[in-house]
């Protein structure tokens, strides 16, 4: 069995999505070079929570304090800062394939309109995204952190991820 052949339905439709977007060509090649920088991604992400003191949990509520990490489906992140003042400080990092959507984008004052549920997307009211693809896995600090530590410390850990993630795509998909 292949790689790409192991991961759910949904992972599979998702990554055929992305590599379309991509530019890649629509080949078994390409899809099993997707699944393995998506497993590689998803280990990446496992092992930053736990050197992070992050939990996973399967929601978010919007209007939670604390704040929460999210990888996608695709493989982007998204850092939800703790709510302070009303407001979020939220960070959208791309996979780095994908020519439909932005690179990177951060949003000061954001909103969360809906909470924040593994296989929905993230949704924001006034955000640097309006709609992500759906959740895979939801952190937060399995600790109670001051706002400022815990927006950095998420800064920081979506800052490696993504770095992490783009050294992934140069060497697994080329």
């Amino acid at each position: 069995m292949n790689i790409f052949d192991s991961l759910s339905q949904e992972i599979q439709d998702h990554l055929k999505q992305i590599t379309q977007s991509s530019g890649l060509p629509m080949t078994d090649d390409s899809y099993e070079r997707m699944a393995a920088a998506w497993i590689e991604k998803k280990g990446l992400f496992e092992k930053s929570l736990e050197a992070n003191r992050l939990v996973e949990v399967g929601f978010f509520g919007r209007s939670e304090e604390r704040g929460a990490l999210a990888l996608t489906w695709s493989g982007s992140i998204i850092n939800v800062g703790p709510l302070v003042d009303g407001k979020r400080r939220c960070e959208y990092t791309s996979i780095g394939l994908r020519t439909d959507v932005p690179p990177s984008a951060a949003e000061d004052s954001s909103d969360l309109s809906a909470d924040i549920e593994a296989d929905e997307p993230v949704q924001f009211a006034k955000g640097p995204i309006r709609t992500s693809s759906p959740v895979y896995k939801i952190a937060v600090s399995a600790g109670d952190m001051d706002p400022e530590e815990e927006r950095a410390m998420l800064t920081q850990v979506s800052q490696v991820l993504a770095e992490d993630f783009a050294e992934v795509n140069k060497t697994v998909i080329g």
